[in-house]
């Protein structure tokens, strides 16, 4: 099991910008940013490891800022986890800079995720935390 820690406000990939001038399609810059992060942390984290080479299961929990306009009696709910995020970052956008920020840091390519669950919860320390397994090989149906 590979377990992975980005501190900071979970962001999803942002889409592919134009410029008119050229007609040249780039990567937003935070995006880029964000991606690097979690190679950084998947590489502190493999420390040397090989890549995983099989298919893989990911397990997304991504812990969003509370709002500082709520009350104190949601925010302890919120804490609890009585009350979950349905704001941005979504989720799949969550999955794809994840999976784009750890291609060639945990595994060969992220086709290789073949189960992924994202989830997202309120916290007073926003972060990402990504447990990464290899998925058992011997079958669904055996």
């Amino acid at each position: 099991m590979i377990h992975i820690v980005v501190s900071g406000a979970p962001m999803g990939k942002e889409r592919v910008r134009f410029q008119r001038a050229t007609g040249r399609a780039y990567t937003p810059e935070r995006t880029l940013n964000y991606e690097a992060r979690m190679a950084a942390a998947g590489q502190a984290v493999m420390a040397g490891r090989p890549l995983l080479d099989g298919p893989v299961r990911l397990d997304v929990m991504a812990f969003v800022s509370i709002p500082q306009s709520k009350p104190k009696r949601w925010k302890a709910a919120a804490l609890r986890g009585d009350i979950r995020p349905t704001s941005k970052p979504d989720g799949d956008n969550m999955l794809k800079a994840i999976s784009d920020g750890l291609n060639l840091v945990v595994w060969t390519d992220d086709s290789q995720i073949v189960d992924a669950r994202v989830r997202k919860f309120y916290s007073d320390q926003p972060r990402v935390e990504i447990i990464v397994q290899p998925e058992p090989t011997d079958g669904i149906f055996a």
